[in-house]
């Protein structure tokens, strides 16, 4: 046995991303760009469509997010209000666009199972936004999933459920 007991890892390689996860990531990057300079959707596409990884996105759904998400914030943060603990105008500009990229997408993108959409979010927080703005982010919309999709998180969670 050698004296020395460090033991050496062969270091994993980073997890692939999934072309939907650059979708939404690209796609918080354009909510970022609308928020803080007010750039048209189209442009904002345009710009990021530059971006040397683009292409490995799901570029249908990136538009689908960002146009959703900017077409429906009014909506979005209305059904959020009763959820958020200050004015959706006070949140983070990271904060505030995953919640509307995961709003749209509990609201519109039915085919996604709302725990997928909640994780995706919760990932998004964790790498691009503030220390526990992920905790935040969770807490939010699981609540807002109870909300747009009460059938689907009730047949998921069958505890819920009233006792007979």
């Amino acid at each position: 046995m050698p004296e020395n007991n460090t033991t050496h890892r062969r270091r994993e390689p980073a997890p692939r991303k999934s072309t939907r996860r650059r979708s939404r990531e690209f796609a918080l990057q354009g909510l970022y760009q609308w928020q803080l300079a007010g750039k048209d959707p189209t442009q904002i596409a345009a710009e990021l469509a530059e971006a040397s990884e683009f292409a490995k996105s799901d570029v249908p759904y990136f538009r689908t997010l960002l146009n959703g998400a900017i077409d429906n914030a009014e909506a979005l943060e209305r059904e959020m209000a009763p959820f958020l603990d200050r004015a959706a105008s006070g949140l983070s500009p990271i904060e505030r666009g995953i919640l509307l990229l995961g709003g749209y997408e509990l609201m519109s993108e039915l085919e996604v199972p709302y725990r997928v959409v909640i994780n995706e979010a919760v990932e998004l927080a964790k790498v691009f936004g503030g220390t526990d703005g992920h905790k935040f982010v969770n807490g939010v919309l699981d609540k807002l999933a109870v909300r747009l999709r009460q059938i689907e998180v009730s047949a998921d969670r069958p505890h819920s459920r009233s006792r007979e």
